[in-house]
């Protein structure tokens, strides 16, 4: 057939044709047949549908005309269409072979992530023996040891040991972290040069490496948006093509009373109308962006995430464990009623149950100090407020300075002390003896701001995104820090639900928000922006709400989370762009019978392989230095 046009005829017998293209039609092609009947059945149209159609058209011409032939045979040798049927499903299957490449090329780092999950664990007995195990076998607070250069089998915690782990395709850290004594470790990270213990803190689908691949595949499974818009348009758009191909074939057939050219003309509509193109362009883009993604340590739990990430205005940050490194340190202690020791003493007994920072580096102090931490009875979480707990015959209070607006009592002396610590960019945790209304005394605490956060404020800044902190803590220490950053707004001594609706009412005034926060009080904040952000760092209840997760707690993720959206979202829109120009242009070509059905044919498969290529460039996407 190819050499036709030189004069070289070298067709096969009609018979021939018909045993090549049979298999082809209907085993090959057997895929198009049944997803064909359940969108008839559905009363919908897909691109299937059209393959079909267009192909039974062609093969069924053809052996209508092979029979014709056959019984009169004085008339001349009929040009044939098995070969633009078969070549239409070889052009198609190829398309769905680079679809399937495509996917299996973006979830590489899933692969590569399953594959770092060991098989066996080295357990340490109570009685301090060792046997290897299988993983399965393993149950939460055993206890493992991993040597040098071995693959840390489980999530779990340093119980003896130092170390340096290699997290780089867990967390897209390149760089060894430095882990020692009660420092978490993940599973599926390899040790560097040191002998560890490790108690178990979670265990199969719990794990973190178990939670990553889940998100990455319901990332890449859930539709986006704008897919659904294309979903929607795809609807309309088949039975619109199967009336454009029977006008063609009707009026071409009346008006030149050649009805096989019509129905060529109009198997090339359906085929040049094959909406592959347009059901790879948002798929494949949004695959290729989230493994992209996930390959720097951000985890985006769907692809609206994704798509929405592009189009934020603003964003919201917690400041401590988020701007600051969450590990805050002692700075000064106030006594105004007996001696620091006791003060110091009683408040790490009130917080040796709370999770907050602050209680924990307190706790801390107070062990290094070696003053004794005693019980204490009926202790209770303040949302916003602190914790209380009952000591003795008192209800004594440890929280921010709105606790002390709860006292009716004369705190202008204390007050000179307070607000000087405060003004010096210093959170202040008080004591509030509540039964006699009287405040002991407070501490101060210093945290590091984290030395990526200012360079990812003015990132953020040169993206056009206003930047605005939100935090429980006073007005000084958030002052002092917002400062330094250059962060827009500062929003202090905030409480959790107020967060959410600082969040609520920038989104009624026309702002997208991203909030970005770590700890469990940032939760109904997350929830309620656009965009949630969670730091790694922080709790897994802040993890499971946000839509993204950055794994290294790096605030210099954030800029890049939405510099991967935007290259995504411009894929999309480019992928969508073509896919459409390429039927506004084909599909009056095919009606006039410009185009033969095989031509047609190659130029879908080639649209198709263009979204695809077009998709895979996202990979050559890299990270701002």
């Amino acid at each position: 057939m190819l050499l036709t046009p030189w004069g070289v005829d070298i067709m096969t017998s009609p018979w021939i044709q018909l045993l090549l293209a049979s298999p082809i039609q209907f085993i090959v092609g057997n895929r198009f047949y049944k997803s064909a009947w359940s969108a008839i059945k559905s009363k919908s149209g897909n691109m299937e549908l059209l393959v079909a159609i267009g192909t039974s058209a062609a093969y069924g011409l053809s052996v209508f005309l092979m029979i014709q032939s056959a019984l009169h045979p004085n008339h001349s040798a009929p040009h044939l269409y098995f070969e633009g049927s078969s070549m239409i499903i070889t052009l198609v299957m190829l398309g769905k072979y680079l679809e399937k490449r495509a996917k299996f090329q973006t979830t590489s780092a899933i692969r590569a992530l399953q594959k770092l999950r060991p098989v066996r664990a080295r357990i340490i007995h109570p009685d301090q023996s060792e046997s290897e195990v299988a993983i399965k076998e393993l149950k939460i607070h055993d206890k493992v040891l991993v040597k040098p250069g071995e693959c840390i089998p489980v999530d779990g915690t340093i119980s003896r040991g130092i170390t340096h782990v290699d997290e780089s395709l867990i967390t897209g850290e390149s760089l060894p972290v430095m882990k020692k004594e009660a420092d978490k470790v993940i599973g599926g990270s390899i040790n560097g040069d040191g002998v560890i213990e490790i108690i178990i803190t979670a265990i199969g689908n719990e794990s973190m490496l178990s939670r990553i691949i889940r998100l990455v595949e319901d990332a890449q499974a859930v539709k986006a948006p704008i897919q659904r818009l294309v979903d929607q348009v795809s609807a309309y758009f088949v039975p619109v093509v199967l009336v454009i191909s029977a006008l063609t074939i009707m009026t071409t057939g009346f008006l030149t009373g050649n009805w096989e050219h019509s129905i060529v003309n109009g198997v090339a509509v359906l085929v040049m109308a094959c909406p592959c193109a347009l059901g790879l362009a948002t798929p494949t883009a949004i695959m290729v962006g989230t493994g992209v993604a996930a390959k720097m340590g951000i985890l985006i739990k769907d692809a609206e995430a994704l798509e929405v990430t592009h189009r934020l205005t603003t964003i919201a940050f917690d400041k401590t464990g988020t701007l600051t490194e969450g590990k805050p340190s002692v700075a000064s202690i106030h006594a105004f009623i007996g001696n620091q020791e006791e003060m110091l003493g009683l408040m790490a007994s009130i917080q040796q149950n709370s999770e907050h920072p602050l209680a924990q580096a307190l706790v801390k102090d107070a062990v290094l100090r070696n003053i004794k931490i005693n019980r204490v009875e009926d202790f209770k979480t303040l949302p916003g407020k602190g914790v209380e707990a009952k000591v003795g015959n008192n209800l004594y209070a440890v929280g921010p300075k709105r606790l002390i607006s709860e006292l009716d009592s004369d705190l202008s002396i204390q007050s000179t002390f307070m607000n000087k610590q405060e003004n010096q960019g210093e959170s202040v945790s008080y004591l509030i003896n509540k039964t006699e209304k009287r405040v002991i005394g407070f501490v101060s605490f210093k945290d590091t701001i984290r030395p990526e956060a200012k360079i990812a404020i003015g990132r953020l800044k040169s993206l056009g995104i206003q930047t605005i902190m939100l935090t429980g803590d006073n007005k000084g220490s958030a002052e002092a820090v917002g400062k330094e950053l250059g962060i827009d707004s500062i929003r202090a001594e905030v409480l959790p639900e107020d967060k959410s609706d600082i969040i609520k009412e920038l989104k009624k005034n026309g702002n997208i928000v991203g909030m970005v926060g770590d700890g469990i009080n940032d939760a109904p904040a997350l929830a309620s922006a656009n965009v949630g952000m969670a730091m790694s760092t922080g709790t897994d209840v802040a993890m499971h709400t946000a839509g993204i997760t950055l794994m290294r707690g790096n605030p210099l993720l954030i800029s890049d989370a939405i510099s991967i959206s935007r290259k995504t979202y411009s894929k999309i829109r480019q992928n969508l762009f073509w896919a459409f120009i390429y039927n506004l242009i084909g599909i009056p070509l095919a009606a006039f019978g410009f185009l033969s059905p095989e031509v047609a044919g190659s130029a879908m498969a080639m649209s198709s392989v263009s979204v695809v290529a077009n998709s895979l460039l996202l990979k050559r996407w890299k990270s701002e230095k």
